[in-house]
């Protein structure tokens, strides 16, 4: 099997993992280093936001990780040279994933315990930053999740939203070659989604993945069906991701229950195509799954949602896609970002200590916070992965 195809294998397999660096996320050593990070330790899929500097830092991380496969095996990572696919994330309507924090901190009394600044996961939220003389928030570290809004005691945080502009984004983001599209949509949007269909439709047969996610709503099913009549017939995988508790960011089991549900909720509409969570996905969502019976077992579902594995004929259409009778893979979002922020926040006081200010240092440069941030990121991956092996050996 070539390494085009070893992420839509794990698909099939019911084994998938993608990590969400954010749709509105745009701190670019970031994003460089959590693709590094996570393709070492065996990612499918890298969802970043549509943003070209922020596809390009991906990508960055992604050939650095292509020099280290052999160290990562010698040191017992899974990790052989494949690439995960490169997803960018558009909206067809205003989306929480797609907004920004921001405040005017001068209206901030002197006083104030600041909760904002403790309670921000990505660390956006900055007072007297001495490095950059700068207050407020860090808009390309902010990636909209809306915590500090209800804790500001005086409510002068809000949120400014934005959507994407079909025509305009469409050429300039399908241009940089990615392997893979997610459409953020909601119930009753579909001429919007529509519009946003076409616009993508000219590089479509160039994607390797097309994934719609869409949270739960009134109904839900009948508009996926919709959606999937607007699309049909694709040449490329489709995945159905399942937002339930949208950039909940929390580690307890009740927001993997609400993601699990939703998940339950698509499968049982059998809508051709794979069933992957997000939304409140954390270290309980697996071992839920599992407990569920929701993850595929060996010789279960037969070629269930797939397409073969080589690129269609143009002579001839895809193979149709079945509906799905398990959870195909899981999306983690900030749950996966949280986890590795000592490392990354390890880098950043590196940089400032740098006698060049400028300096930005990645994180292969750190061999000792390397391996740590893989051994980390490994700890989340290899719950899926190890979970589908030993279910294929018994």
């Amino acid at each position: 099997m070539t390494d085009l195809f070893v992420p839509l294998q794990s698909l099939k397999q019911g084994d998938w993992f993608k990590l969400i660096c954010g749709a509105s996320f745009q701190h670019l050593p970031a994003v460089r280093n959590l693709t590094l990070a996570y393709t070492l330790a065996g990612a499918d899929c890298i969802d970043v936001a549509a943003d070209p500097a922020v596809i390009a830092a991906a990508q960055a991380g992604l050939q650095v990780a292509k020099t280290l496969a052999q160290d990562a095996q010698q040191r017992g990572f899974d990790y052989k040279g494949n690439l995960p696919f490169l997803m960018v994330s558009l909206n067809d309507g205003e989306d929480p994933h797609f907004r920004k924090a921001e405040f005017n901190p001068t209206e901030c009394p002197r006083d104030c315990p600041r909760p904002c600044e403790r309670i921000c996961p990505a660390q956006a939220i900055v007072f007297d930053n001495i490095k950059e003389d700068f207050s407020g928030v860090v808009s390309e570290k902010c990636y909209g999740c809306g915590r500090c809004i209800p804790i500001c005691p005086y409510g002068i945080i809000y949120t400014a939203s934005y959507v994407t502009t079909p025509g305009a984004i469409a050429p300039l983001v399908m241009s940089t070659g990615v392997d893979a599209v997610e459409i953020h949509t909601q119930v009753g949007r579909l001429a919007e989604f529509q519009r946003l269909w076409q616009a993508i439709s000219p590089w479509a047969d160039q994607l390797k993945l097309l994934a719609i996610s869409c949270p739960d709503g009134e109904g839900m099913t009948d508009y996926l069906r919709a959606v999937y009549d607007l699309i049909a017939p694709l040449k490329s995988a489709l995945i159905w991701q399942t937002d339930g508790r949208s950039m909940s960011g929390d580690i307890g089991d009740g927001t993997t229950i609400a993601a699990v549900k939703l998940g339950q909720k698509v499968l049982a509409a059998k809508l051709p195509g794979y069933v992957q969570l997000a939304g409140g996905t954390n270290s309980y969502t697996v071992a839920k799954l599992k407990a569920m019976g929701l993850l595929k077992r060996e010789g279960q579902g037969g070629q269930e949602g797939i397409y073969p594995l080589s690129p269609p004929s143009p002579l001839s259409p895809p193979s149709p896609l079945s509906p799905p009778s398990s959870i195909s893979g899981v999306a983690y979002g900030s749950y996966a970002r949280v986890l590795l922020s000592p490392i990354l926040e390890k880098l950043e006081n590196k940089e400032v200590s740098n006698t060049n200010m400028k300096a930005t240092v990645c994180l292969e440069e750190d061999e000792v916070l390397l391996w740590q941030a893989v051994e980390l990121a490994h700890s989340l991956v290899s719950q899926i992965k190890s979970s589908q092996r030993r279910e294929s050996e018994h």
